[in-house]
């Protein structure tokens, strides 16, 4: 396992221009609490919302393990397990509490998953309505952020309403898990750029889990446009098909991120740990 040390060396950051996108998603008024982390916004004052706030343990470190492609293990201070992008080909080594899904193709969701899942969050909707999460599982608190998915890729005919071209709106969800005063956003099978109203909803985001594969989601200068939008100061890359595209994405980043290399897929974080300048931290994974 790692553990964060806050890094101190000086960094710069330049980013492309953004890309249009067709299947950028229409602006959505998010409601002013929906945010990491959880206050309520009440001039001249902030608050925090009542009845809600994770009960917090006294070890304040969260373990992040890369499990491989889109799939990380997140282990609270309380013993709550999170699995992200649970599908049916890649799992963690142990069953957990809480399992997201995303909807782009399958190795994203599964059809069969784990009947002992005591929480399993599909992060697209029913019905014509978009998922929405509002969730407090001991010290965590679990919401997500919609987004829209290219209808291109098939593999999941169990879920489409068919046909499989243009674009479904709000089937890609952002989830937002706020643990031991951090909050950590995995951006799923992201496709297209934010708005102020996504970034509004996600509120401040410290550890950011993001696909870097630079074709099947965003390609690299969108997703540095999007890293730069979020300001996450720790980084972890996923969604990437060997070394080949991950050093496609290091390289764009390595002149203006610190990039940090582990030998081990777990690395445990805390707010006093987090990085003091942008840090990407590559995880090996499956």
């Amino acid at each position: 396992m790692v553990r964060l040390k806050g890094l101190g060396f000086a960094v710069g950051f330049v980013v492309a221009g953004g890309l249009s996108h067709a299947v950028a998603q229409d602006s959505t008024a998010y409601p002013e609490p929906e945010r990491c982390p959880r206050f309520i916004a009440s001039a001249p004052t902030i608050t925090l919302a009542k009845a809600t706030i994770p009960i917090q343990a006294a070890d304040k470190s969260v373990s992040i393990t890369y499990v491989g492609h889109s799939t990380f293990l997140i282990q609270s201070p309380a013993g709550v397990t999170i699995a992200t992008d649970y599908n049916d080909g890649l799992r963690p080594p142990v069953t957990p509490e809480i399992a997201t899904m995303n909807r782009a193709h399958i190795t994203h969701f599964s059809i069969s998953p784990d009947p002992d899942i005591a929480y399993l969050l599909p992060g697209w909707g029913r019905d014509g309505e978009p998922a929405a999460y509002d969730l407090t599982v001991r010290d965590v608190w679990i919401r997500n952020v919609t987004t829209n998915i290219r209808r291109d890729f098939g593999g999941f005919d169990d879920f489409d309403d068919g046909g499989m071209s243009g674009v479904e709106r709000d089937m890609n969800s952002m989830f937002v898990f706020e643990v031991a005063g951090l909050c950590i956003a995995h951006l799923g099978h992201l496709h297209h750029l934010l708005t102020d109203d996504h970034l509004k909803a996600l509120g401040r985001i410290d550890v950011v889990l993001a696909p870097v594969d630079g074709s099947r989601t965003l390609n690299v200068e969108d997703m540095i446009t999007v890293l730069r939008d979020i300001q996450a100061p720790l980084i972890i890359p996923m969604h990437f098909f060997g070394g080949a595209t991950l050093n496609r994405f290091t390289k764009k980043l390595e002149e203006y991120y610190a990039v940090e290399l582990s030998s081990s897929p777990t690395v445990s974080v805390s707010r006093d740990t987090l990085p003091a300048i942008p840090t990407l931290l590559v995880l090996p994974g499956a």
